[in-house]
């Protein structure tokens, strides 16, 4: 028997939110779960677990129904290496502290 999976309490969280809001733009453009899973080339099954937080829903899923409701250009911040103050951090402790200037070459006729 395999062992069950549990997710972070907080990543649980955010998975139900992540399906509330989408069924939330659902109902706000009076769709119904099948016409937006037929948009969006899904089972309507896939499209109800989404929408109830399932963890097991693929991101590809996510990513088109999003896109079937015209939420797609929301992706654009999310997980964006610019706005990673803390990766920024620390790839700056990593740097040198000092650059040193090249030297050339002694003997003209090493490669």
């Amino acid at each position: 028997m395999a062992a069950e999976k549990t997710l972070p309490a907080q990543v649980s969280e955010r998975v139900d939110n992540l399906g509330h809001r989408v069924r939330v733009a659902r109902v706000r453009r009076g769709m119904s779960i099948a016409e937006l899973a037929a948009k969006a080339g899904l089972n309507r099954n896939t499209l109800n677990a989404l929408e109830l937080g399932r963890p097991g829903v693929s991101l590809g899923a996510f990513v088109t129904v999003l896109w079937a409701l015209g939420l797609d250009g929301t992706l654009e911040g999310l997980a964006n290496p610019d706005a990673d103050m803390h990766g920024k951090t620390l790839e700056a402790s990593r740097r040198p502290k000092r650059v040193r200037k090249s030297r050339k070459p002694t003997d003209e006729y090493d490669f």
